[in-house]
This record gives C-alpha cells, sequence and structure tokens, in this order.
C-alpha cells in the first residue's frame, strides 16, 4: 500500500471513529423550570403538571434521561410567588413554564432572557405580559383562555337554566383586569335580561363566605365564577357555597396544551416570534344533578347544545 494511500485510510478510519462517538454521546440534559400557583397537595394542579408531563414525553422527552424539571409551588401569595420566580430564574434554565398572570409577571421582573410559556392567562396584553398576540415580542407566550364576550353568553344560559334569577354575583379575581374586563361584558346583556349584577372581589376564604351568604339572604339569585387563582384556590369552598344556599351558578371551566410550546422553544424556536394562542372552542358541561337538588328545570333547547350532561 503506497503511503498516500495509507494515510487517507486512516483519515478517513478516524473520521468514523469521530461520528460514531459523537452518535453514541447522550443528549445534552435541557432544564425546565415550572412554576405554579398552587399547592403541592392540590388535586387539580397535579393533574394539570401530569398532563404536561405526558405532553412532554409524546415529544420524545424523557425525565432524568434528555430533561430535568424543577417544579416550585409558591400557592397564591405574592410574596412566594416573586421569590420562587427569583429562584428559577437564577437557575437560567432553557424554558420556564408558569401558570398564571401572577407567576409570568414575577419571573418578568426577574428575567427577560429565559423563555417563558403561560397555559393559563386570561389577558396577557392587558396584564402588560406581551406586546400582541400576534407578535409577543419578549421572552414570553403561551395561552389565553377567555374571550370576554363570554361573559355575556354566561349570564345568558344562567338565565335560560333558571328563568327566575333577577339578581347574579359576578365573582371575580380584583388583581387582575380581566375579572373587571370579563364583569363589563357580563354588565352589558344584563339590562337586556332584566338580571341586575353585584361584583364580588375573591381575596380570600373569609371574604368569600361572607359576601356570598350575604348576597344569598334575598331570593331569585345566581352564581358566576370568573377565571383567576383565588377561584381556582377556593373553588371547593365556592362550588359548597352555591350548594349550601341553593343558588344556580355558571362556571368558566370543568377542569396544559402548553407542552407544544415549550418543546418548540427546547427544539430552538424564540418565545418572541410564537403568537398567543386563543380559544377556538368551548365546552358547555352541564351538570343536571346539581339542577334537580335546585329545583331547576333544563330546558331541551340547552340540553341539546351541551357537550356533556352529567346524570
Amino acid at each position: 500500500m503506497r503511503r498516500r494511500d495509507f494515510i487517507i485510510g486512516i483519515a478517513g478510519s478516524a473520521a468514523g471513529w469521530s461520528l460514531a462517538a459523537r452518535a453514541q454521546q447522550p443528549a445534552r440534559m435541557r432544564r425546565i423550570g415550572v412554576l405554579l400557583a398552587g399547592a403541592a397537595d392540590d388535586a387539580q394542579f397535579q393533574a394539570l403538571v401530569g398532563a404536561f408531563l405526558q405532553g412532554l414525553g409524546q415529544s420524545g422527552w424523557t425525565i432524568g434521561h434528555n430533561v430535568r424539571i424543577d417544579i416550585r409551588w409558591a400557592t397564591t401569595n405574592a410574596a412566594e410567588i416573586r421569590r420562587h420566580a427569583a429562584e428559577l430564574a437564577a437557575l437560567a434554565p432553557d424554558v420556564i413554564l408558569a401558570h398564571g398572570a401572577a407567576a409570568v409577571g414575577a419571573l418578568l421582573q426577574a428575567t427577560r432572557t429565559v423563555p417563558i410559556v403561560f397555559p393559563v392567562v386570561s389577558d396577557p396584553v392587558a396584564a402588560g405580559l406581551v406586546n400582541s398576540l400576534a407578535r409577543p415580542g419578549g421572552n414570553a407566550t403561551g395561552f389565553m383562555t377567555v374571550e370576554f364576550s363570554m361573559g355575556g353568553k354566561w349570564l345568558e344560559l344562567l338565565k335560560q337554566i333558571a328563568p327566575g334569577v333577577t339578581r347574579v354575583a359576578v365573582l371575580r379575581d380584583p388583581t387582575q383586569g380581566s375579572g373587571t374586563s370579563l364583569f363589563a361584558a357580563i354588565q352589558a346583556v344584563a339590562p337586556s335580561l332584566r338580571v341586575e349584577v353585584d361584583p364580588v372581589n375573591m381575596r380570600d376564604a373569609g371574604e368569600i363566605e361572607r359576601t356570598i351568604a350575604a348576597f344569598a339572604r334575598s331570593s331569585k339569585g345566581g352564581l358566576i365564577l370568573t377565571s383567576g387563582a383565588p377561584a381556582l384556590l377556593h373553588r371547593n369552598l365556592i362550588i359548597t357555597l352555591a350548594a349550601r344556599h341553593k343558588l344556580p351558578a355558571v362556571y368558566y371551566e370543568r377542569n396544559f396544551v402548553a407542552a407544544g410550546y415549550v418543546d418548540r422553544i427546547l427544539k430552538g424556536e424564540k418565545p418572541a416570534e410564537l403568537p398567543v394562542q386563543t380559544p377556538t372552542k368551548y365546552e358547555l358541561v352541564i351538570n343536571l344533578k346539581t339542577a334537580k337538588t335546585l329545583g331547576l328545570d333544563v330546558p331541551p333547547t340547552v340540553l341539546a347544545r351541551a357537550d356533556e350532561v352529567i346524570e
């Protein structure tokens, strides 16, 4: 064999070994931070985290193999949310999943470089989290949960299910502009339905219980629960109070589609270029058992529109 051919052969073999070695190296461990405005023992939040992890798994991300996840349970305490946000930002993960406007806002104060994905924010533009829905422009993007005109639809449904209702308490988060916007949408259609609507602030359990009890002292009342961290935190209390005072109620969701955006960011896309997604489909779920307990006859026309009826 000529010396030149020998050298070329060695060089080719070395290149082959190098490619094989690189192919056998494990993928770089990526890091995801998760900031939740809830408690670690909250069953609904646990279910949401489970759905998020399942979504990551479907995109090829496996905990301990190619991804590490740091979860912070901050409850709804503002100081705790800020503390956990600062801790997660200091870790400099590849992306942070943040549940709710309060969590996203705290993270944006802590970092303007780490990508942030939110699965649940009522109005990210009004909250100052993104520049616009189509072009978020910064390091945060995600999913908008509310189309404000739905507030009027909720009141219409409540009136159809319980025609005798003439007074409605609208429970809202006073710290978020979305609560005001939803109440305004509800208030706009109230005169045409001959219904008086009253805002009820959800700051803490005691305030909710006192206000609903006072509201229920007069007859022909109903409830509408709008979105927000307090609604999620105090949902069991609100459901209990509605049953105790025999108040027909409309809730904003049943109980994380965000795993897809986290996957795209981990693969190189920028949150500034991922549009905030708005709801494209709404479901109507009717609890017929509760309606019967309250003595309400749900009209067949409403039942026919329902996506699900709980007997």
